[in-house]
């Protein structure tokens, strides 16, 4: 074999490698000096993982250069990650009875899990008043309003359309109630027209709400009035609701929509059955879910129960949708419960109560002795903390509360911080007004 021969199949690699050596330098500064842009520019297109993670604790990093495809969140994070953008107006109603006990788990379960969202509070003075200082620790205020409540003249529809029957304190009771929810659209409507924007959703809870875990994401459905399951009586739970701006809209319009339903024919409602018959009239649909919060009570009741009213145990393991609550040993489980329901019948009142969801107190006499560390035990630590700090409150420290909140509130109409909190407080203090 020649010489020539031998050299020959490697001709080919050898015309390459001569090719490439013989490439002017000066091409090579040409291609370095995009590829060295490209290196510095990147970092700031695709900042590092680190820095990702402290910006967003729901969306996690993604490699850029990978080829595999970014996870799955869950449609839950997907949902809660929508509504930390969205416009979210959270209404608190209602008097302040116990918000030493139900303001923390307020705070931490609603306020707290939706930081973005809008405080309003709309609540009566009275001698409990002064606890709702405890809101400095809220997120954002967007208003506050604590009136002095007054007598509502009955109308002749009214009179009509509503019942005194089961309200402690006959169609009065009834009107003012509505009137706090209500309440809850002014405040709205005055933020939205001085921000010259429309809250996405509109939360209305009471101030008297126990929440053992936070309201999730599932809560808020477009279209859709959402309701707590149970404690119908005849109509709808109206202890909570959950809507877009038009749904809510019609959900508070509880005294204005009183003429319409005495032009529709309605007679003789309670305040569950005047609610539904308000979404009816108004053509909104509504869902139940359960929820995980109950309403504490001082109200007391025949146990064993016999006109289908059960007051539960804050302890209970499942959500108990708004039902009448109070820190109490249980006097009532298991087999027990099963037995008081099958003598309710299967009307629908209550919530879930299988599986040892449900425990009764025995509510016929007051909150036993004892009741705070029955609560402590079921709310930890941080919520006693607030209930204990909160009975050993003092004037100065009261006051200093309000002016902080007042501060904090893009809107204030209340009276002098003096004088709520001197309703519930002994002591006196000089006069401080806003």
């Amino acid at each position: 074999m020649s010489t020539h021969q031998a050299k020959q199949p490697h001709s080919f690699g050898g015309v390459v490698a001569k090719w490439v050596a013989g490439i002017d330098r000066r091409f090579t500064f040409i291609l370095l000096g995009p590829l060295s842009l490209l290196y510095f520019l990147l970092p700031l297109h695709y900042p590092s993982a680190a820095l990702v993670a402290s910006l967003s604790p729901i969306t996690p990093f993604v490699n850029p250069f990978s080829s595999s495809p970014p996870p799955d969140l869950g449609p839950g994070l997907k949902r809660k990650a929508e509504l930390d953008r969205a416009r979210i107006a959270i209404c608190l109603v209602g008097g302040a009875r116990h918000f030493e006990l139900t303001g923390p788990t307020i705070l931490k379960n609603i306020l707290e899990e939706y930081p973005n969202a809008d405080l309003f509070l709309h609540s009566p003075l009275d001698r409990d008043a002064f606890k709702l200082s405890l809101l400095t620790a809220a997120p954002r205020v967007a208003a506050v309003r604590i009136f002095v409540p007054k007598n509502i003249p009955e109308t002749e529809s009214q009179v009509r359309v509503l019942s005194s029957s089961g309200s402690p304190n006959g169609i009065q009771g009834l009107l003012q109630y509505f009137n706090m929810v209500e309440g809850c659209l002014p405040m709205i409507r005055n933020q939205e027209s001085k921000r010259n924007f429309s809250y996405d959703w509109i939360v209305r809870t009471r101030v008297d709400g126990y929440w053992s875990a936070p309201l999730g994401p599932g809560s808020f459905v477009p279209g859709t009035y959402l309701v707590p399951e149970g404690s119908r009586y005849g109509g709808l739970n109206d202890r909570f609701g959950s809507g877009d701006g038009r749904t809510s809209r019609a959900a508070l319009s509880r005294l204005s929509l009183i003429p319409s339903l005495d032009a529709a024919g309605y007679r003789s409602l309670n305040s569950e059955s005047a609610f539904k018959a308000q979404l009816h009239i108004a053509s909104v649909a509504y869902q139940e879910h359960r929820l995980p919060f109950c309403v504490l009570s001082e109200r007391r009741y025949a146990f064993p129960p016999v006109n289908g009213v059960l007051v539960a145990s804050v302890g209970s393991h499942g959500p108990m949708s708004g039902a009448k609550c109070r820190p109490c040993r249980p006097a009532c489980v298991g087999q027990c419960v099963a037995d008081v329901m099958q003598t309710l019948g299967t009307g629908g009142t209550w919530t879930e109560w299988r599986n040892g969801s449900l425990e009764l107190c025995n509510a016929a006499g007051g909150w036993e002795n004892g009741w705070e560390a029955v609560f402590d035990e079921v709310a930890g630590e941080e919520a006693a903390a607030t209930r204990r700090r909160v009975a050993s409150l003092d004037m100065a420290t009261c006051v200093e509360g309000f002016r902080e909140l007042c501060r904090r509130s893009a809107s204030w109409d209340a009276p002098s911080y003096d004088e709520i909190c001197s309703l519930g407080l002994k002591g006196t203090s000089n006069k401080t007004r806003p």
